[in-house]
């Protein structure tokens, strides 16, 4: 195979050797959108990163307290809560929150009755008040307290100040974002920064809730996203699609609260000894044997890459829509464009379909959940959104058909996850080794979460600072 010389990035590191992705940008037979012509890598050192991160229980308990219940967070679609009353359960470690649609718009409310602590919602649903099923005390949707049973006992409740607790709610291309914190002051818009804009031209808001699996992973929630994170592992977890995945070649950027990794499609991996031919590269990735005929002819006159996006369009003009596809060029019909916006939620671009999300598994630190959602674009009335398909324990990602092709990859994935983790609670090496640029959205993860919680434990010591002084400044006063 030739072998191109390898390209620096903006800090001198060198990148793989092959086409970098902006040089096969250039050979697309379609005009190439401005949001893939950014490259924005970014340096944040070589040192290990601290394996405890994944094993520890006291950085879960950090992790929870600065980042969970402080940051913005993914919860559901707008469209699984389209009419008034209508209610979906998104839960956070130990922390539960009723997503609800009201008159005045979408808000969060903390699950739990200011009575006796009752979960007032146990499942996704529909309700006309808010009313707890222990005693009766209820609510209206607007969170204020409509009844007390038997309140001639309680006078000492106020009515005007016995509301719901609430979280901050935002919303974004038809994904719905709650921010635990009472103290928050920074909007969803200026949290997720430039992604507002990268997206609008693929428009997620106007797509439907076609696929959601779920399943738990028995892994540290950063153990199963950062396998999502960089392509570098391809080659050895998932070798039979190397012929067509530029996996080295893959464009890593990174901005302030999210990061993205561009993976080329219909591009071989450098790392392969030999050049695949364009026949043996469209095989792998339709899954089709040798002595099978290939379901999309090959032209010679054309690149593998070309005629697979091709085919591409083809499929998604009659649900998408022929001006809207035959607008989106090569790239987006082939490559994985794969953000993450901090902490857990990767919304792909173009009609990738995939949106991901990783959680802790409730309280416990060595298990996960693991999310994926597909978002289709379509014509006419809006398809209802899917309701969750959540795998049992015995249960692979092979056993939800609605991913296809993905379940047999996702379960290379899954291999490696459970060996993760029982491989860092025994190593006696004190950190993981990262990359300098393939694995540098894994990095900027790591190097967001400790912002977050030394910001929030210098917070912490502030606050006790300042009621430490005005305690020792009240017994002076006496």
């Amino acid at each position: 195979m030739s072998v191109a010389p390898s390209r620096p990035s903006a800090w001198g590191e060198a990148r793989s050797p092959g086409l970098s992705y902006q040089q096969l940008l250039d050979a697309d037979t379609h005009d190439v959108p401005d949001v893939l012509r950014l490259d924005h890598p970014r340096y944040l050192g070589s040192e290990d990163i601290d394996a405890s991160r994944y094993t520890s229980r006291a950085w879960h308990e950090a992790e929870v307290e600065h980042v969970w219940q402080k940051v913005w967070q993914y919860a559901c679609r707008t469209d699984e809560i389209p009419e008034v009353g209508d209610y979906y359960i998104y839960e956070i470690v130990r922390d539960s929150y009723i997503v609800m649609r009201t008159e005045d718009g979408i808000r969060a409310y903390v699950n739990a009755c200011l009575h006796r602590g009752r979960r007032l919602k146990d499942f996704n649903g529909r309700c006309s008040e808010i009313r707890c099923a222990f005693h009766g005390f209820a609510w209206t949707l607007n969170g204020d307290l409509q009844d007390i049973p038997g309140e001639w006992d309680f006078p000492h409740v106020d009515r005007d100040s016995f509301t719901l607790p609430e979280a901050h709610v935002g919303v974004w291309a038809g994904f719905v974002f709650i921010n635990p914190d009472p103290d928050n002051t920074e909007s969803l818009e200026e949290f997720l920064g430039d992604i507002v804009e990268q997206f609008e031209v693929w428009d997620l808001e106007r797509r439907y809730k076609q696929a959601h699996v779920a399943k738990v992973i028995h892994a540290n929630w950063k153990i199963a996203q950062e396998a999502f994170c960089e392509a570098y592992h391809v080659n050895a977890t998932h070798p039979q699609i190397m012929p067509y995945l530029g996996d080295t070649n893959s464009q890593v950027d990174i901005w302030d609260n999210f990061a993205r990794v561009i993976t080329p499609g219909g591009t071989p991996s450098p790392l392969l000894d030999t050049e695949p031919t364009a026949e043996q590269m469209m095989r792998s990735m339709l899954d089709v044997r040798h002595d099978q005929e290939l379901p999309i002819p090959l032209d010679e006159t054309a690149t593998m890459r070309s005629v697979a996006a091709e085919a591409s369009r083809a499929r998604w003009r009659p649900i998408a829509g022929a001006d809207w596809v035959d607008a989106m060029s090569d790239a987006e019909m082939m490559d994985s464009i794969d953000y993450t916006v901090f902490p857990n939620f990767h919304p792909w671009g173009a009609f990738n379909r995939i949106v991901y999300r990783f959680r802790p598994n409730g309280d416990d630190h060595r298990s996960s959940i693991m999310e994926c959602i597909f978002l289709a674009p379509y014509q006419g009335d809006k398809p209802p959104p899917c309701d969750v398909h959540w795998l049992e324990e015995f249960e692979t990602f092979t056993d939800a058909p609605e991913l296809g092709m993905l379940g047999k990859v996702f379960n290379q994935d899954l291999f490696n996850m459970a060996k993760l983790q029982i491989g860092l609670e025994t190593t006696r090496k004190p950190g993981i080794t990262l990359g300098n640029y393939q694995e540098s959205k894994v990095r900027w993860l790591h190097h967001r979460l400790g912002e977050w919680v030394e910001r929030g434990r210098e917070q912490a010591v502030h606050i006790a600072a300042g009621t430490a002084g005005a305690a020792a400044a009240a017994r002076g006063g006496r």
